[in-house]
């Protein structure tokens, strides 16, 4: 007895050492607090506002909360003053069970910035419930031949306690016939038995009463008693026997119901009928196993019923009874312990809170967006749950405490490439085969105003012809604002600036939500031939960004201005033009020249002269230069000409329409006796008007050729940049673009003031370079013109005229207005 006594102290010396032990490896949390059960409400458990590292102040603002993970409401903080306290009833059996281990896990969240910490408070045990024995009264049956330390099992007592509290001690009423012996298995499980000491006489004592008291470990300690009624019974004297008092199994928990645990055999030393034996299971068995096994009776095969789950129930202890057919009857007993063992049948559990949704697309690395919870109800490696994330997202996920992560951005968003990301949360354990369980976090990423509105080129070139009428349409500006919303929505205006003396308002005007441009009034090539001016696009972000685009507005002359007649020399006056002729000149002598000019450009103020013909058809022996405008004679004068010559010369231009101007030419035909000093006068006139007739074509020849070559690299260096650039929009319909170079004799009125023009924009296929000479008009005949001086020869030869406007297979240009 004494032995018996001091293994129990030892054993239960070593339990307590691997308690504290697993108390200790338990502490893990951020921040321990522990609490005794039961413990009345209002009882401090802990300052976690100062142990946190928080301000009181800050409490409120920052929607300090505290959520517990099946804890209930057990535990609450005081707002006002940081402290945790108990709230209501805390009953560690109920919370934990058995369970060596038991704490209640806090997740303390605060906001603005996002905090997560975890507290961890321990539920020590105080000895509350006392020992329970399966019954208050036992019977038990001894045959009066049963042999000296013959035994008899008891079923120990059940404390609801752990630790010392549940380090149960068994003493026994005192009796001259049996004694109690304790036998330690393993973990905290004892093995009672009563033991006979003294023969039993059923004709001296029938019944014996015991009392059988348990006493936890706890202070104070706490007891719990069964009756033990013993009967003696007389006649069969030998029981059936197990060869072994305790039967060890080992099952997996999803073995199929009807599978065989084991098959008992026990021996009796009798005959007949009193060595058949019947088994079952002992009347102190709990209702739980008899759901789960069954016993044959004839064979003792103990088989499953039903399903068994290691996460209900870890273990079973099976009481046998083996009873013989002798009169009476005698049993004999044996346990078989039952050990469940885990498969990896339970998928990890994911849950996912506080989602900090939608994110900035500006938000730092780091910034927490949602808190992850993971759980797998099975034990070892078949419970231990490694996460994973979707890969290729900028988010990762950091391990915050055991099971629980945090996903947070890892690196920089960008909402205009990706608006939305679908991120998976995987949950996998490492059981064999593993399991895994995902869950989705639809994460939207909310836009800041990052772009500014752009044009699709820096500059464009527009096309207006004049005369356009006001309020036309130009232009169409487009921005584009990769953002979404509000931070998307453009606006348009005009960076203003001074037209000479005059605003750039009063030119054009943009609308501010669709960008047309539009012409307030009409616009003279004579005037203005080129309006810049830029175009603001904002967009409506705070703060709103913004880009500009050029605009340049080329006006296009159109044939608005008639030819207009130059005076005939230094100081005149502009009408008729009166010249003495002597009438011994030859044919194809210069007698006069009709000048004039055209306030318009290129080919509208390309003039061509034209002799009307004369009243009554009579033949005038007068002609004019198609495109220099002298007046020469056709043919040798004679006595039958009229002494007064009056010329009509019609100058027209080469608009569409054409314009024209009518030039009167009044010519003096002087007799032979006047001829020398007119002939001298008239010779010396003409060889003056060849010289400078010359010297004009060849000024005009270099001109010519320096506006031919700036042309030809202009169209060059736009046709190359048009072929990289969208075309640009003419709102008021295309028009038919031409291009004329000047003649060489110098009829082609151009200004000085003007410039070489440019015409942009998409239209059919023209003409390519043409190349011709128009001659005079021929004279009577061949001979007459063989007799022109050699300076008229020269003159012939530099009238060539170059026009472009043959077929083009690339994109010409398009007119607005």
């Amino acid at each position: 007895m004494g032995s018996s006594k001091r293994r129990g102290g030892e054993v239960r010396r070593m339990l307590l050492s691997l308690l504290l032990l697993a108390a200790g490896e338990a502490r893990s949390g951020q921040v321990h607090y522990s609490v005794p059960e039961e413990a009345k409400h209002g009882t401090f458990v802990g300052r976690i506002a100062q142990d946190l590292g928080l301000e009181l102040a800050e409490l409120v603002p920052r929607l300090f909360r505290v959520a517990s993970k099946g804890g209930g409401d057990l535990l609450e903080v005081n707002l006002q003053n940081g402290i945790l306290f108990v709230n209501s009833r805390i009953d560690r059996e109920d919370l934990c069970g058995r369970s060596a281990e038991c704490s209640i896990h806090l997740e303390v969240i605060v906001d603005r910035p996002l905090q997560v910490f975890h507290v961890e408070v321990e539920v020590k045990d105080i000895n509350d419930n006392p020992p329970v024995f399966p019954m208050t009264v036992k019977t038990i049956r001894f045959h009066e031949s049963r042999l000296l330390d013959s035994r008899f099992p008891l079923e120990g007592a059940f404390d609801a306690d752990t630790g010392v509290n549940a380090l149960l001690s068994y003493k026994l009423s005192s009796s001259e016939f049996f004694i109690l012996n304790i036998q330690t298995n393993d973990e905290l499980s004892q093995s009672l038995s009563l033991v006979l000491r003294k023969s039993l006489d059923r004709e001296e004592t029938a019944e014996i009463n015991l009392l059988l008291v348990a006493t936890d470990g706890g202070k104070p300690e706490l007891t719990g008693t069964v009756q033990l009624l013993i009967k003696v019974l007389d006649v069969n004297d030998n029981e059936p026997t197990f060869d072994q008092s305790v039967y060890k199994v080992q099952l997996l928990e999803n073995i199929a119901n009807g599978t065989l645990v084991i098959k008992l055999n026990s021996s009796d030393a009798d005959e007949g009928s009193n060595s058949e034996i019947v088994y079952s299971f002992s009347s102190d068995v709990s209702p739980n196993i008899k759901t789960k096994f069954k016993i044959d009776p004839s064979s003792g095969e103990i088989r499953t019923k039903g399903q068994l789950d290691y996460e209900q129930e870890k273990s079973y202890e099976i009481q046998v009874i083996a009873y013989d057919n002798g009169t009476p009857p005698m049993s004999g007993h044996c346990k078989i312990s039952v050990k469940l063992v885990d498969i990896n049948d339970n998928t990890p559990e994911v849950s996912i809170t506080s989602l900090s949704l939608p994110i900035q697309e500006d938000a730092p690395l780091g910034t927490v967006i949602a808190l992850i919870t993971v759980s797998d109800r099975d034990s070892d490696a078949n419970g231990q749950v490694t996460c994973t994330l979707t890969p290729h997202v900028p988010f990762k996920l950091v391990s915050t405490f055991k099971n629980y992560y945090s996903l947070v951005l890892d690196s920089a968003l960008d909402r205009e490439s990706v608006a939305n990301y679908e991120v998976v949360v995987t949950a996998k354990d490492g059981g064999s085969p593993s399991l895994s369980a995902t869950t989705r976090v639809s994460v939207e990423v909310a836009d800041v105003n990052d772009n500014a509105p752009a044009f699709a080129q820096p500059e464009v070139t527009v096309f207006v012809k004049e005369n356009n009428p006001p309020g036309c349409h130009i232009f169409t500006v487009s921005a584009r604002d990769a953002d979404a919303h509000e931070n998307a929505l453009v606006s348009y205006s005009l960076v203003e600036r001074r037209v000479g003396e005059r605003a750039l308002s009063s030119y054009v005007s943009v609308h501010a939500e669709s960008g047309k441009v539009y012409a307030l009034q009409p616009l003279d090539h004579e005037e203005l031939e080129l309006l810049q001016f830029q175009v603001s696009a904002r967009d409506a972000g705070v703060p709103p960004l913004g880009s500009n685009v050029t605009l340049q507005v080329f006006v296009l002359d159109e044939n608005d201005n008639a030819p207009a007649l130059l005076p005939p020399g230094p100081g005149g006056a502009a009408g008729a033009l009166s010249q003495l002729v002597a009438r011994s000149v030859g044919a194809g002598h210069v007698v006069a020249k009709v000048r004039a000019v055209d306030a318009d450009s290129g080919y509208n103020a390309w003039l061509s002269y034209e002799l009307q013909p004369a009243a009554g058809g009579a033949r005038s022996p007068f002609r004019v230069g198609l495109y220099t405008g002298e007046i020469s004679t056709t043919r040798a004068l004679d006595e039958a000409d009229a002494p007064r010559q009056r010329l009509l010369v019609l100058v027209k231009d080469h608009g569409e329409p054409a314009l024209t101007a009518t030039a009167t030419v009044l010519l003096s035909l002087e007799d032979s006796g006047q001829a020398p000093k007119a002939s001298s006068r008239a010779s010396t006139g003409a060889a003056g008007a060849e010289t400078a007739f010359v010297d004009v074509n060849v000024y005009l020849i270099i001109a010519i050729c320096a506006v031919s070559s700036l042309l030809v690299l202009t169209l060059l260096l736009y046709t190359a940049l048009r072929c990289s650039a969208p075309p640009s929009e003419g709102a008021c319909g295309p028009g038919k673009p031409r291009l004329v170079c000047s003649s060489a004799v110098g009829s082609l009125s151009y200004s000085q003031q003007r410039r070489q023009r440019v015409c942009s924009g998409e239209v059919p296929p023209k003409t390519d370079l043409m190349a011709f000479s128009p001659s005079l008009p021929q004279g009577p005949d061949s001979a007459e013109e063989r007799q022109l001086s050699e300076s008229e020869q020269v003159g012939k030869e530099y009238r060539e005229f170059i026009f472009l406007r043959k077929e083009k297979p690339t994109p010409f240009f398009s007119l607005c207005c």
